[in-house]
């Protein structure tokens, strides 16, 4: 289940691309058989660093056969990652959970380097709200959500750093509903008939992709898409370099 739009990447072989709170890897496995890149995936879960690994040691070999994955543990604010590192980098519903998300976009600006692309995305704000309305645990929870964002701020916040905004669109509008449900009835909803059903559903719509789940999905998430994805590019030269 893909949120980002991988053509808007630009992924070319050769690339270095980080997923900066991979989970079990599913962007980080994208891109991987996107291009011929190097993926990096990070997150702070030790056990969701490891499954993303061991789903790309079940891969099959590619043409030369050399090591194009790694995985580490790290903090979004101190990555362990020298300026300039990344042509690509994706963080995908994980700035929703940090408190000082600042400090972890000026991470992602330093290691990206002259030239590359970002890929963000966060909860959109309206179905977000009705989460957080609906049930406290959503998001009162170690770990959860501390904050719902207005793109339009999270898009200036980082276009202060001198990235250059190109594109938004919204993913997820026939997820929406399934978590309004759940946290309708938050305390009772894993013995839920409905919610089974509903995540059945999804499940289906995921490993079938029939057209008309395509068509509904393609009318739901610009109407109630749970997620909002922001693409960005950094100049490939600084402002000021060069100068004399």
């Amino acid at each position: 289940m893909l949120t980002m739009d991988l053509s808007s990447l630009e992924l070319r072989d050769g690339d270095t691309v980080l997923d900066l709170g991979c989970g079990e890897g599913r962007h980080l496995h994208a891109m991987y058989h996107a291009a011929q890149v190097h993926a990096v995936g990070v997150d702070l879960g030790f056990d969701d660093v490891k499954k993303t690994l061991d789903v790309f040691k079940s891969f099959p070999d590619l043409e030369g056969d050399f090591l194009r994955f790694s995985g580490s543990v790290a903090n979004a604010l101190n990555l362990p990652f020298a300026d300039d590192t990344f042509e690509v980098v994706v963080c995908s519903e994980v700035l929703e959970h940090i408190p000082d998300y600042k400090q972890a976009i000026n991470e992602i600006t330093r290691i990206l380097k002259p030239g590359g692309r970002l890929a963000v995305s966060v909860p959109r704000r309206w179905p977000e709200k009705i989460c957080w309305a609906l049930a406290e645990g959503y998001h009162n929870t170690p770990g959860g959500h501390v904050r719902i964002f207005k793109d339009k701020e999270l898009r200036k916040d980082i276009e202060h750093l001198g990235l250059s905004f190109f594109r938004k669109h919204w993913a997820h509008g026939l997820h929406s509903p399934y978590w309004w449900l759940q946290c309708l009835i938050w305390d009772r909803r894993e013995a839920s008939w409905m919610v089974k059903q509903y995540h059945r559903f999804l499940v289906w719509d995921l490993m079938f992709r029939p057209l008309l789940t395509r068509v509904l999905e393609g009318l739901a998430g610009p109407l109630m898409g749970k997620s909002v994805v922001l693409y960005f590019s950094k100049a490939k030269v600084a402002p000021g370099a060069g100068a004399k």
